[in-house]
């Protein structure tokens, strides 16, 4: 299989409809743009509502047939793209690094983590099961199943355009759903290049469509009566609009929101250890990752040695494109976020902030027109300070005091956000009263990123998930499916009849 070509500056990016790529009806257009130099490398259509029913006409006239499909066979067909997507993973993750700007190592296990998801979802036929009861009353039993819920769609972020599309199709359509997906648009090409996979692994026409677009597109997917599921990962202020009005709709919905995720630092930790390990977490993917560390809470005596640390290493590391060997952090994925993110650290100078690293004059030799931010570290700031408050999205750290576990618990307890958050120490005891007392959906014991592996369930708590289920893992299957429970009595000829009491066990 040939590895796919880089497109021109005026190719326009198809939408996938129906087994096929189809030219959108919108007349409006999105510009797809390499962050390493700022030029602009291709262009996608912003579908509008005509588009968004096409796509989902299509998911729906598929769904009866590939509902009907034994789930064995359907784990044949993921069992296929799960090979395809390893022999083309190098291949994704240049897509990723072309338009995200992601270091081509970041990239790659990014891919990796979305293909364990796939390799979860071909164990669909036992995770489908349902349940068995006999004789729960004279000759009657009872018994579960576990059936799709029809029309699902995914709305994705630019962050991770392969990893987060994989958290939710591939378990959609294991368990007998038919799929629109609409990824970011500033970076649609991997999700073209896995619907093209998919094809060929023998997924049928129209059970998985890609559309493009902006608001317009997500207003005409949460609108459309043919939609019964909706996932979206983003911002908090749009996953909360996405639940609103999915449940004004009748839609089923898991709407995962944004992040402030905390690190606590005792002063028993390995602290070169968790230097690196806070580096790596902070500024990894340009700091673009809803699971970034972006807050240290330094307890006591560790705080000192630890920002002398972090200083040092944030200094080290190496911006640059991101398909550069030796490259640590790649650019940020548009002109205008990198100017937002550097809004912020002019922000947290006025608020006070000590500013111990400064990544406002990075400059990057031969791509001067790149979107590139160095690393930048604060330290004394406080829970008032906006670089505190907001979801900065870049690689911004900002390091904050505290004078025991107790009033660091109570700092990341009060915090809106509730994705992900971690301790290092090497008190087990401390470890767990943090697991135990933090109000957090993802916990990491001296790992930076807890992001669980593909069979458990990612999600948060608070005002980071808006929904009762997390993605993929078990939660993902309950979420994609419908439980109907069934009661069964086969009466023989002296078996009373029914009478019009309420029916009771015996």
């Amino acid at each position: 299989m040939n590895p796919p070509r880089e497109p021109a500056a005026s190719a326009v990016v198809p939408m996938w409809v129906d087994g096929k790529p189809r030219a959108a009806s919108s007349q409006r257009t999105g510009e797809v743009t390499n962050p390493a130099t700022g030029a602009v490398t291709r262009r996608v259509p912003l579908c509008n509502a005509q588009d968004i029913d096409a796509a989902v006409k299509a998911a729906a006239a598929a769904f009866p047939g590939w509902r009907d499909t034994p789930p064995l066979r359907r784990a044949r067909v993921m069992q296929k793209f799960l090979q395809l997507l390893q022999a083309n993973q190098k291949d994704i993750a240049r897509l990723v690094t072309g338009e995200h700007g992601k270091t081509l190592p970041d990239a790659t296990g990014s891919v990796q983590r979305g293909i364990e998801v796939v390799e979860f979802a071909c164990g669909i036929p036992h995770l489908l099961k349902g349940e068995h009861s006999e004789d729960v009353g004279t000759g009657v039993d009872c018994h579960t199943l576990r059936q799709p819920v029809g029309v699902c769609a995914g709305v994705t972020p630019f962050n991770f355009p392969v990893m987060v599309p994989l958290w939710m199709f591939p378990v959609a359509i294991a368990c007998g759903n038919t799929f629109v997906l609409k990824p970011s648009e500033k970076v649609p090409s991997a999700s073209m290049r896995m619907a093209e996979l998919l094809k060929d692994a023998g997924l049928p026409d129209g059970v998985l469509n890609v559309v493009h677009g902006d608001k317009e597109a997500v207003d005409a997917i949460l609108g459309h009566p043919g939609v019964n599921a909706v996932s979206f990962v983003g911002s908090t202020p749009i996953a909360k609009t996405i639940y609103e009005t999915c449940a004004r709709n009748g839609k089923r919905v898991q709407a995962l929101g944004g992040a402030k995720n905390h690190a606590v630092v005792l002063p028993d930790a390995d602290l070169e250890f968790t230097a690196d390990a806070l580096t790596g977490a902070a500024y990894g993917s340009a700091g673009e990752r809803c699971m970034a560390i972006s807050a240290v809470v330094a307890v006591g005596a560790a705080a000192d040695p630890l920002v002398a640390l972090l200083k040092k290493k944030a200094e080290a590391i190496m911006v640059g494109p991101g398909e550069k060997e030796g490259v640590d952090m790649g650019p940020l994925v548009t002109r205008q976020h990198r100017d937002k993110v550097a809004g912020y650290i002019d922000q947290g100078v006025k608020e006070g902030a000590q500013l111990v690293v400064d990544g406002r004059d990075c400059k990057v030799p031969g791509h001067e027109s790149g979107f590139f931010l160095g690393t930048t570290l604060f330290d004394n700031v406080t829970p008032g300070m906006k670089i505190y408050q907001d979801e900065i999205f870049g690689p911004v750290l900002v390091v904050l005091r505290a004078k025991t576990l107790e009033d660091a618990i109570a700092l990341v307890n009060r915090n809106p956000y509730a994705n992900g958050t971690a301790i290092f120490t090497e008190s087990g005891g401390a470890a767990r009263r943090f697991e135990n007392e933090i109000q957090v959906g993802m916990v990491g014991v001296n790992v930076p990123i807890p992001v669980p592996v593909a069979y458990f369930s990612f999600g948060g708590w608070k005002s980071s998930l808006f929904g009762d289920l997390h993605v993929h893992g078990a939660e993902g299957v309950k979420f994609y499916t419908r439980t109907k429970a069934i009661t069964t009595r086969w009466p023989h000829q002296d078996t009373p009849a029914p009478g019009f009491n309420m029916p009771t066990l015996g």
